[in-house]
């Protein structure tokens, strides 16, 4: 096997970072362009968002398994999810995902419409929860999933929400797929993985992780959601 050199690594870590700033470009034009209002259905917004990424930054993403936009009680429920229109003082989750397949990452944000304080309180911990789980691996080289998911949990019961998934986050190239936290957790940021975040994974990369934190408001039926690479920004 080749010994991978400084290049090779270097080249891998602009890769991802460059299909995050394009993301986060894409997620700028959106709500700039006033994609998101309530009376479109999340179909519209897919379909609006799909023409935007496609004209403006050249990416196309497959009809299958494409979903950018979920709102109210879809944010909550597992999919496939019922078509929804956008309701006034919504959550709107901004999924990403199938969009940066090829950069072997992730990107998702939550939009609260209208003025209710619970529904923009949420979103804003959720960004704190998000800071604070970098922080946490900054300032920590040998954290372990095991010891950052708990943090960010006990951050989540801090502000009164719900971690509503087994892990927050997933070794970047990782397929999200149902439950395979179960059989590979050492690729997961969970209570089951004790391996440090900072190591070297299979073929002598450096892991490089994606940070997934979903705080779930129980009383209301509505989650709001963050995606984004951890260890590089």
């Amino acid at each position: 096997m080749a010994t991978l050199d400084r290049m090779d690594v270097g080249l891998r870590a602009l890769h991802l970072l460059e299909g995050q700033r394009m993301a986060q470009r894409l997620f700028g034009h959106v709500i700039a362009t006033q994609v998101i209002k309530p009376g479109r259905s999340e179909e519209e917004v897919d379909n609006r968002i799909a023409l935007i990424a496609r004209e403006v930054f050249g990416v196309r993403a497959g009809r299958v398994g494409r979903r950018f936009a979920r709102a109210g009680s879809n944010t909550v429920v597992g999919g496939p999810w019922p078509e929804r229109v956008i309701g006034a003082q919504d959550l709107v989750v901004l999924d990403f995902e199938s969009l940066l397949a090829p950069y072997e990452t992730g990107f998702t944000r939550t939009v609260a419409l209208g003025d209710d304080p619970v529904r923009r309180r949420l979103v804003r911990d959720l960004a704190v929860v998000a800071t604070g789980a970098r922080d946490a691996l900054r300032a920590d080289d040998s954290i372990t999933g095991r010891e950052l998911y708990a943090k960010v949990s006990r951050m989540a019961a801090t502000a009164d929400w719900t971690l509503g998934a087994r892990h927050c986050g997933r070794l970047t190239g990782t397929a999200p797929t149902p439950h395979a936290e179960a059989t590979r957790p050492e690729l997961f940021i969970g209570p089951d993985n004790d391996r440090p975040l900072r190591r070297t994974v299979e073929g002598g990369w450096r892991a490089h992780w994606i940070l997934r934190i979903r705080l779930v408001d129980e009383h209301r039926g509505h989650a709001a959601v963050h995606t984004e690479l951890l260890d590089l920004v």
